[in-house]
């Protein structure tokens, strides 16, 4: 049984400009140790989705309109919030991606990272001090003993950052749903802290779902990858088979936008044409239907489902939402399997 089960959940946000489908049918699984990325441009989905899980969608104006999240054979959704609330920042904890709308300007952050540690271990304010300090020291933060006294304002925004992961970090938690966790930090922080995650994952065999925009971290993190577009997952793969062989325009698009420091196409930017579309009035059929090139009149029908792709050299499943995905799958064989 997995440790994290995500089955068709749909979640939508009235507005005064009406109904806005933020996810439609996601799904996924994820084991015990595992590392899930989940990519997509801004809007797509991926964060609205996480939030869902851990019940911080506020209602109104969000809507869970269908869905499943079980975990540890637990339906999250029939927890009272008392119970979710014991659960979430212990067992179940989210980096977010905003470090400075998430952290209290008024506390302090050892009286912030300290509550966790009183409320999921019942621990007193003074005996929390010392491994809130350690957390601090682990993420990288210098000084990590004065900081406790420091207010978020005091600190720089990738310190904020840093204080985001340490607080997440503080109970060992089981699943860990990183939201952009190395925004704002320079390339060596970042290395540091998914070192750290590494660490965690491999000693605690924490479960870990990665949300980035960055196509680098995932290569190097993540055991599966799901592309999500417009609020749907429109393919899902074992990372190496993703980026060996999209199957879908959108997901080869994402890839040929990474920009190349030698080989073919290095030294140019490509980009996706077009625009991602307003999810208050998406397009009949498939929503990159607009952007893609391989477009045909049964894209723009009804919106494709997932279905498994037939690849014998995928390792695990492999599924994507597009009916030109055998199209795609010969132009990246022809290609050498390089876009």
């Amino acid at each position: 049984m997995a440790l994290l089960e995500v089955r068709d959940l749909s979640v939508r946000f009235d507005t005064h400009h009406g109904s806005i489908r933020a996810v439609e049918g996601v799904s996924f699984e994820l084991e015990e140790g595992e590392t899930l990325g989940i990519v997509g441009e801004s809007g797509s989905g991926k964060s609205v989705t996480n939030l869902a899980i851990l019940g911080l969608v506020p209602q109104p104006p969000g809507v869970i309109e269908a869905g499943s999240v079980r975990y540890a054979g637990r339906e999250l959704f029939e927890l009272s919030p008392r119970e979710l609330a014991a659960l979430r920042g212990d067992e179940l904890s989210m980096i977010f991606q905003d470090p400075m709308t998430s952290l209290n300007p008024l506390l302090t952050v050892g009286e912030q990272l300290a509550e966790v540690l009183e409320v999921h271990r019942g621990m007193g304010r003074r005996a929390a001090r010392r491994p809130c300090a350690a957390a601090l020291g682990d993420v990288g933060i210098p000084e990590p003993e004065s900081r406790l006294d420091q207010y978020p304002h005091e600190l720089s925004g990738g310190m904020r950052q840093r204080v985001m992961i340490a607080m997440a970090l503080l109970c060992d938690p089981k699943v860990l749903i990183a939201d952009e966790p190395t925004t704002a930090l320079d390339v060596t922080i970042q290395a540091q802290i998914l070192e750290l995650l590494g660490d965690l994952q491999r000693k605690h065999g924490t479960a870990i779902v990665l949300i980035t925009h960055d196509l680098g971290v995932v290569a190097g993190m993540s055991d599966r990858v799901q592309v999500m577009y417009a609020g749907r997952v429109v393919e899902t793969a074992a990372t190496g088979d993703l980026f060996a062989r999209p199957r879908h325009p959108y997901t080869a698009g994402l890839l040929a936008s990474v920009p190349r420091l030698s080989g073919e196409g290095s030294g140019s930017l490509r980009s996706i044409p077009g625009q991602p579309p307003d999810l208050a009035d998406l397009p009949q059929g498939c929503a990159f239907a607009p952007r893609c090139e391989l477009v045909t009149e049964s894209c723009r029908g009804a919106a494709p489902p997932l279905v498994d792709a037939e690849d014998p050299d995928a390792r695990g499943q492999r599924a994507v939402a597009c009916p030109e995905w055998r199209r795609l799958a010969e132009t990246t064989s022809t290609a050498g399997g390089e876009r």
